[in-house]
């Protein structure tokens, strides 16, 4: 009760981020649902059944990936001192989270339930004259126990990832500073403005040592390693002629199998050395005599790095596969069926969503730093210009990053 009334209570801008996890988990379930209505029509073909249930694995991950960021920025479940005290704590506070997910996880699944009994002419009888019956298998029963089970993945795997990310030795605790960075007194008083006494007798605070940034990520190695493991399985793969084909769904020719495990490989390379590349280029903003927005841009970025690292290499990884896929099969020119588009739009919204969101919560950390440096009088357009230069350092750097291993990936189909 408790997590639902914190769902209910939120801002716009928190329901429109649940909304699009509700959203995703929908066309999610909506492509579960579909396999199962493919092996209800064609029970002689299982192996093709199971490889479309292999195929709706990546819109599953894009989700969950997509639901955890969601759940990491949500304000309800932050750690606040009302809350612990009234015992709410952090792993109170992890339980909450997983339960927002899984409202909103689950909302989406019966709505993809609904759109498919609707199709299938269950409820309202059969729409669009039947179009959609062939690969729904209308004429047969829906067997409730699979199609259940088939709608409880993504609502599972969503809350048992949120607790993970989430679990109190994950979460960093608060900082020592309240609003501003000035320290606390021991009552835990909130409700002084900033940097005035909270007693009658409360001293200036002494400054405190500086922070030194926080270190490099160490995810660099493995990322540079998986990628060019990536890149040797898919050109080993596509010049072997000897290779057994893998179908693709949607209409599409069959290609190599190992030309799908080196694109995985080379997506995990990325998303590990995501975190790392993006420090680098906050080290190479505070590189030659740097000014002041330079250095705050630079060491924002060293900060920020760890939160959008990962989602911009998994950005990355899916811009170059759709570029590989458009340039291995542009001459064909494939149909791509509904449930191919709908595969293939979640898994870029998806990923472009999660982008976003650790967007906003880079934005989030830095609050009080930003409204620190408001106090000292620092001019708003300087700090727009420190987020254009981190944005620009980004986009410099992984654009050409992306473009070069999709190049690569491709190379080997081309010739």
């Amino acid at each position: 009760m408790l997590a639902l009334r914190l769902a209910r209570g939120a801002r716009p801008l928190v329901q429109l981020r649940r909304l699009l996890v509700t959203t995703a988990s929908a066309g999610t379930g909506f492509l579960l649902l579909c396999t199962l209505g493919y092996a209800l029509g064609h029970p002689q073909a299982s192996a093709g059944s199971a490889l479309r249930l292999a195929w709706c694995g990546a819109p599953v991950a894009a989700t969950v990936y997509l639901a955890v960021a969601v759940a990491r920025t949500d304000p309800g479940t932050r750690p606040r001192t009302g809350l612990a005290a009234i015992g709410l704590g952090p792993a109170r506070l992890m339980a909450l989270s997983a339960m927002t997910t899984a409202l909103s996880t689950v909302l989406g699944s019966l709505l993809a339930l609904l759109v498919f009994l609707h199709l299938r002419g269950d409820a309202t009888g059969m729409p669009f004259d039947g179009a959609a019956a062939g690969f729904l298998a209308a004429d047969q029963p829906l067997p409730v126990p699979a199609a259940l089970t088939l709608l409880t993945l993504v609502p599972l795997a969503a809350s048992v990832a949120s607790a993970l990310a989430l679990r109190p030795g994950r979460v960093r605790p608060p900082r020592a500073g309240g609003r501003g960075g000035h320290p606390r007194t021991a009552s835990g008083d909130d409700d002084a403005p900033d940097g005035q006494p909270v007693g009658p007798t409360a001293e200036a605070p002494a400054p405190g040592p500086p922070v030194a940034p926080r270190p490099a990520p160490g995810g660099l190695p493995w990322g540079v390693a998986a990628l060019a493991a990536g890149l040797a399985v898919e050109t080993h793969a596509s010049r072997s002629g000897r290779t057994p084909g893998l179908p693709l769904p949607g209409g599409l020719v069959g290609g190599p199998a190992g030309v799908l495990a080196g694109w995985a490989l080379t997506a995990l390379g990325l998303a590990l050395a995501g975190p790392a590349i993006a420090y680098v280029c906050g080290q190479l903003l505070q590189a030659v005599r740097p000014g002041a927005v330079r250095l705050l841009a630079g060491r924002g970025l060293q900060e920020e790095a760890r939160r959008i690292g990962r989602p911009l290499g998994v950005v990355c990884a899916v811009a170059s596969g759709a570029y590989v896929l458009a340039t291995q099969y542009g001459d064909a020119r494939p149909s791509f069926g509904p449930l191919s588009t709908l595969g293939v739009v979640l898994v870029a919204g998806c990923t472009l969503a999660t982008l976003a969101t650790a967007a906003v919560e880079a934005r989030q950390a830095r609050a009080d730093t930003v409204a620190a440096l408001g106090r000292l009088g620092a001019p708003t357009t300087m700090l727009r210009t420190a987020a254009l230069l981190r944005a620009g350092a980004l986009a410099v750097v992984f654009a050409p990053l992306t473009w070069a291993v999709a190049e690569l990936a491709a190379m080997p189909a081309a010739g």
